[in-house]
């Protein structure tokens, strides 16, 4: 006799690899994204201190053994060795340092300006190798990094990164001067290293950010209404027309990471626009999301 399974119980297995609806729908937002641009305050200006931006590469020992990534340093003129600098993490570093965002203009023209204080840039890419996307393929290590959740990638840059450059800068360790951002899965992932340890980053800054079913991030809501508040400063955008694919709706999943927020009283704000999923919004409202980061 043949034993028949029961359909209900056997588990679905998705495609590899992204489907033809969600092809259309990671390219929905780019007429949306043309409204927003750099402003004045992202444009290197003659008179304003420039401050310099070198390469590094890191191959990792202890968390990611084995993997290798480039990473860059920005340095304010301000800086002064003597006095530990507050510090500003990105992942996809190269995406941030580009002329999208211009991240060192907009840096050296605040703290010229004292609307954040001498802050370094940490420009850090995902790793070069490992398992991809877990249904869109891939070779690198973005996704295990960015979209997982616990502690990995918190640590890597606490014992394995941070450690390297202070042989290089000296920056603060008060985690309420240590602040991280990200885009889209970057985005999650600068979440992720503060909620884990809010005892050496406070400051969150997502574009875009995952908060989906990539690795099980849409059950950040739940577990933020769940668990005691914890001092942290979030700073969330999205829009209208960012991604709507296989994993999740991220317009829907940053709404509800801003609810979750709002229930538990944390200092954050959430800007909602009409752009798609890239940078385009986040890099039109960097300046102004820097100032309200580091108002204090």
């Amino acid at each position: 006799m043949t034993e028949k399974t029961d359909p209900r119980s056997t588990p679905v297995q998705p495609v590899l690899g992204i489907s033809e609806q969600d092809k259309v729908s990671s390219t929905r937002g780019r007429e949306f994204d043309a409204q927003y641009v750099l402003g004045p305050d992202s444009m290197p200006h003659e008179g304003i201190p420039h401050g310099l931006v070198t390469q590094y590469h890191h191959t990792s020992s202890l968390i990611y053994p084995g993997v290798g990534r480039d990473y860059w340093l920005y340095v304010p003129q301000q800086y002064n060795a003597a006095v530990p600098a507050c510090l500003m993490v990105f992942q996809d570093g190269n995406g941030y340092l580009g002329q999208d965002v211009n991240v060192p203009a907009v840096f050296d023209n605040l703290i010229h300006a004292g609307a954040m204080p001498v802050t370094i840039g940490l420009f850090v890419n995902p790793g070069d190798k490992g398992p991809g996307n877990p249904l869109w393929g891939g070779t690198d290590n973005r996704s295990l990094e960015y979209d997982s959740l616990g502690d990995s990638y918190a640590r890597y840059l606490i014992e394995e990164l941070i450690p390297e450059i202070s042989g290089v800068v000296n920056t603060a360790s008060q985690p309420d001067r240590r602040a991280i951002c990200g885009c889209s899965s970057g985005g999650i992932c600068a979440f992720t290293v503060a909620w884990e340890r809010p005892d050496a980053f406070r400051k969150v800054v997502s574009h875009c950010g995952s908060f989906t079913d990539i690795r099980a991030g849409h059950n950040y809501p739940s577990v933020i209404r769940k668990a005691s508040a914890k001092p942290l400063r979030v700073s969330l955008q999205s829009g209208a027309h960012d991604f709507d694919v296989i994993f999740g709706s991220w317009p829907v999943a940053n709404h509800d990471m801003a609810a979750a927020l709002a229930y538990r009283g944390y200092d954050y704000q959430f800007i909602f626009g009409e752009g798609g999923h890239s940078l385009k919004h986040g890099a039109a409202i960097f300046p102004d999301t820097m100032r309200w980061l580091w108002r204090d």
